[in-house]
């Protein structure tokens, strides 16, 4: 069996952005009287997409149906905000994904955020010359941990799942891609996405098959 592609999710993988979800987050419930823990963020939300994060918030807190589509738009202005001031490229994300494409692997990314998100981070980490595909959750029905975004991402591709390593951080990613049949790489965070990982864990698989 040989990888012949690598799909990554993007924050906590190639962009350290959860600190930047949660506070936008917070920054937009803070109008309204509500927060989310760091902790609950950590166990509960973190790879959520926001809508499911508010309608978590209502069931469980009482948030108020008719505040989601605001919140939704002010939380979107506060991530662009937190992004356009500290996303940046990261040496050695630059260095495993130029190796990689130039080894001949197809590089794609599926995420969780939306459009406007995934695009800004990736030309601001300047990694867009890199992907050849890119899904953001408008591009699916379901979110993670559904798989459809992976599922999507290897047709797009023209592959089959036994020919993908997923590159994933937290659960709900993790749920989707091993439910999608590609092979899993889990990260602990930005800092464990480098070239010498991916090499070993695509020896790894293809040595076992």
């Amino acid at each position: 069996m040989k990888i012949k592609a690598i799909i990554f999710d993007m924050d906590g993988v190639l962009i350290d952005a959860k600190d930047w979800h949660y506070e936008a987050l917070n920054q937009a419930l803070e109008l309204f009287g509500y927060t989310i823990s760091r902790y609950d963020h950590l166990v509960t939300f973190d790879g959520l997409p926001t809508k499911k994060k508010l309608e978590m918030l209502s069931l469980e807190r009482g948030l108020p149906q008719g505040l989601h589509s605001f919140i939704n738009e002010i939380k979107q202005i506060y991530t662009m905000q937190h992004v356009y001031m500290k996303c940046k490229p990261m040496f050695h994300h630059q260095y495993a994904l130029a190796k990689l494409k130039a080894e001949g692997y197809v590089l794609a990314l599926a995420s969780n955020s939306v459009r406007i998100t995934v695009d800004m981070m990736i030309e601001k980490a300047d990694l867009q010359k890199y992907l050849s595909v890119t899904l953001s959750n408008q591009d699916v029905k379901k979110s993670k941990p559904d798989p459809e975004i992976y599922t999507t991402a290897i047709a797009r591709l023209g592959l089959k799942p036994e020919d993908c390593l997923i590159v994933e951080d937290n659960q709900n990613g993790i749920k989707a891609a091993l439910a999608s049949g590609g092979h899993l790489l889990q990260v602990k965070d930005v800092h464990d996405v480098t070239y010498n990982n991916i090499h070993n864990r695509i020896h790894e698989i293809e040595a076992a098959s």
